[in-house]
């Protein structure tokens, strides 16, 4: 299975009330060929990071996006795995 790595900020606060106030965020996808999302996380301005996958699939702030990427235009935010690895400890 082939996997690509994408790092793509969000502008916009959630209008969640438990998570609006943490601020604008970073999410960093894992997808395999296909641009189905394997992992994901997303990083808030305040520091505050939620980690997704098929262990831990929601919680009360958030969860593994079900809607795969276009990978065409998510090009443009690719990332290494490294990267990835990195924000996902």
């Amino acid at each position: 299975m082939e996997t690509f790595y994408f790092k793509r900020l969000w502008e916009e606060t959630t209008g969640d009330p438990l998570t609006d106030s943490w601020g604008t965020s970073t999410f960093f996808f894992e997808t395999n060929q296909y641009g189905d999302v394997l992992r994901q996380i997303q990083l808030y301005e305040n520091g505050k990071k939620l980690r997704y996958d098929e262990q831990n699939l929601e919680d009360q702030f958030g969860a593994l996006s079900g809607v795969s990427l276009d990978l065409v235009e998510f090009n443009e935010f690719k990332i290494s795995k490294d990267e990835f690895e990195k924000e996902w400890i």
